[in-house]
């Protein structure tokens, strides 16, 4: 396996949500995690971001899905990058307010950074958290 095979790997079953145990694997230990979006202030790894998408996923708006627009690979940085919309509706508990049945069509970036042995070693979401919020009622 490669490093993007893996960072791949990882970005399909943070999506699918398989949660933490789905992604491990793919993952270095204590892995850091950053972003600029309101929602994920307080989740600093990788870990902990993959328990949060897989509650968003599985409980906010189960039955979410994404489109995968491109994908890349930079073997001098060993940065993956992958840009998709995800695709979601508010039908479930979670949330800052009661379920409002309302879609978000919310582009994102992961920048993955694999480590020596082709494991994400560091992750970065880019993501406009308001306008996804905005979609779906909660402000």
């Amino acid at each position: 396996m490669s490093a993007f095979d893996n960072a791949r790997k990882f970005f399909e079953a943070c999506e699918a949500p398989a949660g933490w145990e789905g992604c491990k694997e793919y993952v270095a230990d204590g892995a850091p995690f950053t972003a600029q979006s309101e929602p994920l202030v307080d989740i600093h790894t990788v870990e902990a971001y993959c328990e949060w998408m897989a509650g968003f996923g599985k409980v906010t708006a189960p039955g979410a899905t994404y489109e995968l627009h491109t994908s890349s690979y930079d073997e001098a940085t060993r940065n993956a990058v992958f840009f998709a919309t995800y695709h979601a509706k508010h039908t479930g508990d979670g949330g800052p307010v009661p379920p409002t049945n309302k879609e978000t069509n919310s582009h994102y970036v992961y920048v993955l950074t694999m480590n020596e042995d082709d494991k994400v070693e560091r992750m970065t979401k880019v993501w406009n958290a308001p306008w996804a919020m905005k979609e779906l009622g909660w402000i």
